[in-house]
């Protein structure tokens, strides 16, 4: 089945279910509850929703206002800023829990193959509304999720990279040679699909797919505004049948060590 409901983090929604109980409860509204904290009506509206994380002040402020002896003030210490878009959070868990991830890319590296310095600079020219901390503190979480490409026990990886994402004007030097090194993990295979060889499948945007320790099977599919994480077996199916499909046209793991190790000579060249 398809993994639905809110994007937002659980322990945000709870807070804010068990806010907008209390304040029910006691009779209170949105506009009395806001002018104790000091918080628009529609603000606590989006942290009862869990859309927005119900701050340590609100609470703190309904916990006085609500006489809840202190229940609604210990929700602080289960709540943080969530370090990953709100799309992506529930294809995050899972891949914590892989022990086999498949994944092509279109236009990008993958996340998990970025170098500090790529992974910046997607990120941050992302969205204008991105603050500063909030683009550190991404990239600080994405770095740290490619700790898995070294987990014991190994989890077994495979990248398929369309030309295209190799060759983006983010893409240094630096981030072909970390392909490489990456590519030289017993546990990861590293394929490149050239522009000549590329099939209608592998121009249908990225996906990946995984299976966690329990053997459940899961695609992944982002885009810029949604994503979707399904567990459908016929869904799952129907990628790997694609992701299948790529596989076949793109050249072996040594073919592509040399290709992009000819891409590296050619930044060499024209340096």
């Amino acid at each position: 089945m398809s993994v639905e409901g809110s994007h937002s983090p659980v322990a945000w929604r709870y807070a804010g279910d068990q806010l907008k109980r209390w304040r029910t409860k006691a009779g209170i509204s949105r506009e009395e509850l806001g002018t104790a904290a000091n918080y628009a009506p529609d603000t606590i509206k989006a942290m009862e929703q869990g859309v927005r994380m119900p701050t340590p002040k609100l609470l703190d402020a309904a916990d006085d206002l609500l006489r809840a002896e202190g229940l609604l003030s210990a929700a602080k210490q289960y709540l943080r800023r969530e370090r990953f878009p709100a799309r992506a959070q529930n294809f995050m868990v899972q891949e914590r829990e892989a022990i086999s991830l498949w994944s092509y890319e279109v236009a990008l590296i993958p996340g998990l193959l970025q170098t500090e310095e790529y992974a910046r600079a997607l990120i941050g020219n992302f969205s204008l509304s991105l603050a500063e901390e909030t683009v550190e503190e991404r990239v600080a979480a994405r770095l740290e999720r490619q700790m898995i490409l070294t987990r014991k026990p190994p989890v077994a990886f495979s990248f398929v990279l369309y030309e295209a994402a190799l060759r983006g004007p983010q893409v240094s030097e630096g981030q072909l040679r970390h392909l490489l090194e990456a590519a030289a993990l017993r546990n990861v295979s590293l394929q490149v699909l050239p522009y000549a060889r590329a099939i209608p499948a592998a121009l249908g945007g990225p996906m990946v797919l995984l299976e966690n320790q329990d053997h459940d099977r899961f695609a992944f599919a982002e885009g810029p505004f949604a994503s979707e994480l399904t567990s459908e077996p016929e869904q799952v199916s129907l990628a790997t049948e694609r992701l299948s499909m790529i596989r076949m046209e793109a050249l072996g793991t040594e073919d592509s060590a040399r290709f992009l190790e000819r891409m590296v000579d050619e930044r060499c060249v024209s340096d």
